[in-house]
């Protein structure tokens, strides 16, 4: 039985990665603009929380730091959560977050933070590939598979198979966002689950768990290195594309955050302003599965 079980990767949790202007990031990513073209600025910071947020941080810091020497950024997960009570407690530079500030944090912590809104983002609910049949779910049948009314694949339209649940923890900004925008605010059953810390510790369980599902950002979703090993679904017969979350028929999206405390300087202003460059909102963000918030 997988009841309760809660299964953290440590190495996923402490992932950490280090980009600076000496490395070889080995990045499949088009060429960094040159630094004639970035407001470049030496220096070292650090970002850390959201999982679903992290593919697109990880890309730009890359580029970023390939065209400006004497600049290092430290791109870390650990969930919404934790990256919101880092920035708080002045840990790190940039709290990356799926939600607001005041859903997570006490509100004179809240307070203290500028929200920098970089991206739209949208999640896909996924299964193993031995779900078959099952290719859109309404958002009723997906409450009633999450909330434990519906045990097996059977009840909509699947194979004799039980569901498997795979969790995020609280900290989660995924796990937030789709409880408010899918469950509508219900509670996740607690029988047949599991827990996973990332979005892509998840990818990773969906593909060897039989019966199980979840969610993902589309960043994952359509990684390369994922292809075909998930059946990608869709909410309400609306296909999780970016084009349908821009035209707001694709409800399981929202803004991506890099919280500051207080107004930033230095090296996080000047990374804040590339998110926000043509380089990155214009190719970067679409290439990786988001949508841009300047046009």
């Amino acid at each position: 039985m997988l009841n309760g079980i809660r299964r953290i990767s440590a190495l996923a949790v402490a992932a950490t990665v280090v980009l600076s202007a000496c490395s070889s990031s080995g990045s499949t990513q088009s060429a960094a603009p040159s630094s004639a073209t970035v407001n470049c600025v030496a220096g070292s910071i650090t970002t850390a929380g959201s999982t679903a947020l992290q593919p697109l941080i990880d890309a730009a810091a890359k580029q970023y730091v390939a065209a400006c020497t004497g600049a290092t950024i430290n791109v870390q997960g650990g969930g919404s959560g934790t990256g919101l009570s880092q920035i708080a407690q002045g840990t790190v530079q940039i709290g990356a977050s799926d939600v607001l500030a005041n859903s997570k944090l006490a509100t004179p912590d809240a307070d203290k933070l500028v929200d920098h809104i970089v991206a739209k983002q949208g999640w896909i609910m996924v299964t193993n590939k031995d779900v078959t049949g099952v290719t859109n779910l309404t958002t009723a049948q997906a409450t009633d598979i999450w909330t434990g009314k519906v045990t097996n694949w059977k009840g909509v339209g699947g194979p004799d198979l039980a569901i498997v649940l795979i969790l995020r923890p609280a900290s989660s900004g995924t796990r937030a966002t789709f409880k408010k925008l899918v469950l509508d605010g219900a509670n996740e059953a607690t029988g047949n689950t599991l827990t996973e810390d990332s979005n892509g510790a998840v990818t990773t369980a969906i593909g060897t768990t039989d019966g199980s599902t979840s969610v993902i950002g589309f960043a994952y979703y359509q990684d390369p290195a994922n292809a075909g090993k998930l059946n990608g679904l869709q909410l309400d017969g609306i296909d999780a594309t970016t084009a349908n979350m821009s035209n707001g028929t694709y409800k399981l999206s929202a803004d991506g955050h890099l919280y500051t405390l207080g107004q930033p300087s230095g090296l996080t202003a000047a990374f804040l302003d590339y998110m926000m460059s043509p380089a990155i909102q214009n190719t970067l963000i679409p290439a990786k599965g988001y949508g841009p918030v300047v046009h």
